[in-house]
């Protein structure tokens, strides 16, 4: 099959005719990045969140294996994931890493091996070769279980979101007390920690918060301006831009109207943020960074004394869990953790004994009234 006429990524409009490179291998190589990032370019995939990534992934195993894509072979790219999954590394990859890497490889090489692009025609023609597809059904990670995540990690218990509750209150304190500098940080850790707990934000979603995002909603007027949180960064879908959704203030967070509403009108003021729409902000006037918020929940955490395993995310992953055990239906659930799948909540939630010790109760009093009279 002839390739297509002006087909973004097509090895014609990346290799100028007529000129001869003296090491023509780097060359054609260059030449398939190129165009494989000009292919998914035109799909709308994220510059610096996929395409580098994905790019930098087949350096990698050009580097490794000394060979160009098109001398591949399935031998080599096993081996490749095994040095990389080898005990004897210092940061061993996981198992869904591993085929996080596996997924990008096979996609390069889907693109290489499309006629359509001409890059087999090219190959055959200069190297007497033509890339082949590396990965296979059974020289892949298999996919058997739906969460592959570390065991260590899981949702906070009521007791341990508290814990870290007390922990940033307790530094407010402290640092009130002995007339340091860093109370409005302090205050400013406190109330953003909660909110991301309140509502079940991911990082870069509670990084964007503006003012304007908080909403009154209209069966909760009694909650003013808090009564929802216009999240306007959720996470996107390939080539999507940021998925937005309205998170709801539930009455079992009604505790947070307070928290927001004393940083909102009486904290963030005394930073000077001018006219910055940031609704959490640095004493330097800006935006809170991604590494702002993780310094934030590690201190806390480490006050706290909980287990260095959780991260801000599991204040997310607790949030889920806990509106499952405040009894709201799973689609509602969903919504409000802006998952497209069910599935994906349930990966999130991990209920507790009592929960579960409940939901045993509660259904043994229904198939056994006359054992439960008062």
């Amino acid at each position: 099959m002839a390739h297509a006429a002006g087909l973004p990524g097509a090895a014609h409009l990346e290799l100028v005719d007529g000129v001869v490179h003296l090491d023509p291998k780097p060359a054609v190589f260059e030449a398939m990045l190129a165009g494989w990032g000009r292919q998914q370019r035109t799909r709308f995939l994220n510059e610096e969140g996929t395409i580098q990534p994905r790019l930098r992934m087949v350096r990698r195993l050009v580097d490794f294996t000394n060979a160009y894509p098109w001398e591949w072979q399935p031998a080599d790219v096993e081996e490749f994931i095994a040095h990389l999954r080898s005990p004897n590394r210092d940061r061993p990859i996981g198992m869904s890493t591993g085929r996080a890497y596996e997924t990008t490889l096979a996609l390069f090489m889907e693109y290489l091996t499309d006629r359509r692009y001409g890059w087999a025609d090219t190959c055959l023609e200069r190297f007497g070769t033509v890339p082949q597809q590396v990965f296979y059904e059974d020289n892949r990670v298999a996919h058997v279980v739906d969460y592959e995540g570390r065991p260590s990690r899981r949702p906070l218990t009521y007791d341990e979101v508290q814990a870290l509750f007390d922990a940033v209150d307790g530094r407010v304190e402290q640092v009130w007390a002995r007339g340091r500098k860093g109370a409005l940080t302090a205050m400013r850790d406190a109330a953003l920690l909660k909110t991301v707990y309140a509502f079940g934000l991911r990082r870069a979603e509670a990084r964007m918060l503006d003012l304007s995002d908080l909403r009154r909603a209209q069966k909760t007027s009694q909650y003013g301006r808090y009564g929802a949180l216009f999240v306007r960064y959720g996470k996107a879908s390939r080539g999507s831009p940021p998925k937005r959704r309205t998170v709801l203030t539930v009455p079992e967070m009604d505790w947070f109207v307070d928290v927001l509403g004393h940083w909102v009108t009486e904290v963030r003021p005394l930073m000077s943020p001018g006219k910055l729409a940031a609704l959490f902000v640095t004493e330097r006037a800006a935006r809170m960074s991604l590494r702002g918020l993780d310094h934030a929940f590690a201190e806390a955490r480490s006050a706290a004394g909980l287990p260095p395993e959780a991260d801000l995310h599991s204040l997310r992953h607790s949030y889920v869990t806990h509106l499952v055990e405040f009894d709201y239906p799973e689609r509602f659930v969903s919504v409000q953790a802006g998952h497209t799948y069910a599935s994906t909540t349930a990966i999130y939630t991990g209920v507790s004994d009592e929960y579960r010790n409940r939901l045993v109760q509660r259904s043994l009093r229904q198939r056994h009234p006359d054992l439960w009279e008062d």
